[in-house]
Order: C-alpha cells, then structure tokens, then sequence
C-alpha cells in the first residue's frame, strides 16, 4: 500500500482529475480519487494480480477471475469474497482496457475480441459490486453504480492520463 501523501498517488490524482475533467466532462472528485488510487495500488504488480488459484499462482485469465468470484459454484468462500473479487475484476478490466488496450488481444474468448469482453465484464462485475448496498457497503455502492453505467467515459478518459503520463515522460528525459 502506498501511503496516502506520495508523490506518486498525488500525481495520479492531479492528472486522473485534469484529463477527465478536459476530455469526459466527469468533474466527480469521489470517482477521479478512486481512479487515481486504483493507478496508484497497480502500480505494484501483486496488486494488479492479487487474486490468487488455490496453488498460490496469480490469477491473469478473465475467466478464471470470475470463476474464482462465484461463492456457489466457484472458489469464492462467501458472498464477501464475491465483492472483493468482482470489485477486482472490474478495476482490471477498466485499467487494461482504459491504460493498454493493446493488451486485451491476449484475451480472447468465446469468439468475442478480448477488448469487448473486458468491457462488458467490467462494467457487470461494477454492478454487482453496486448491488452490495447494505450495512458497510451502502455508502460505496452508489460509486460502483457509477463505475459501472459510465465505464466507457472513464475507460476513454484513461486513456487521456495515459496520454498525458507519456508527454510528461517525455518532458523528464
């Protein structure tokens, strides 16, 4: 976890806000902070494959992500899990497909590109985190809700941070 004043979550911060300000319209600061922390947290690869299969081996596949989501006939031990998981899936699906979505050619299944099915999952496993409104979750599902109806507007402003976060590399070098 990287703490909360880092330069590097501040800097996430400030450019997730500025570009999906100027390219989607989206002036939410709850949502651009979560965004801005979901870039930050990937920043360590055990973060962006946290989940785990039952050997300890990180999880890359879409597929067995959701597998692993399923608490009735998959390896989830409870509907918590579920959350957990499903709130996983969908910050990888908006960070490949927002940040690199040239690496979604590498999923592809069912006969659907890798891209549409890392955005249709996305946005289904943010709304079924939005539909864990009781008790500890019912101030974060409204975000979820979010998340999921508008996947598309945060997925392209993304795609304007990763634009920005290359300009600025280049202004270092």
């Amino acid at each position: 976890m990287i703490p909360e004043r880092h330069p590097l979550r501040q800097l996430f911060h400030e450019v997730v806000a500025g570009c999906y300000h100027r390219h989607t319209g989206i002036d939410d600061p709850e949502l651009t902070s979560y965004i801005g922390d979901l870039l930050t947290e990937f920043t360590a690869t055990e973060s962006l494959y946290s989940i785990r299969d039952p050997e300890g081996r990180p999880v890359r596949d879409l597929r067995d992500m959701i597998a692993a989501s399923d608490p009735v006939f998959g390896v989830a031990a409870s509907f918590d899990e579920e959350r957990k998981v499903r709130r996983h899936i969908g910050d990888y699906a908006l960070f490949a497909t927002g940040m690199y979505p040239e690496s979604t050619q590498l999923w592809r299944h069912s006969g659907e590109s890798g891209f549409a099915e890392m955005v249709q999952t996305g946005k289904e496993s943010y709304y079924i985190v939005s539909q864990f409104d009781l008790f500890e979750y019912r101030d974060e599902a409204p975000l979820f809700a979010q998340l999921s109806s508008e996947f598309e507007r945060c997925m392209h402003g993304l795609k304007h941070v990763r634009e920005e976060l290359d300009r600025m590399g280049g202004m270092i070098q």
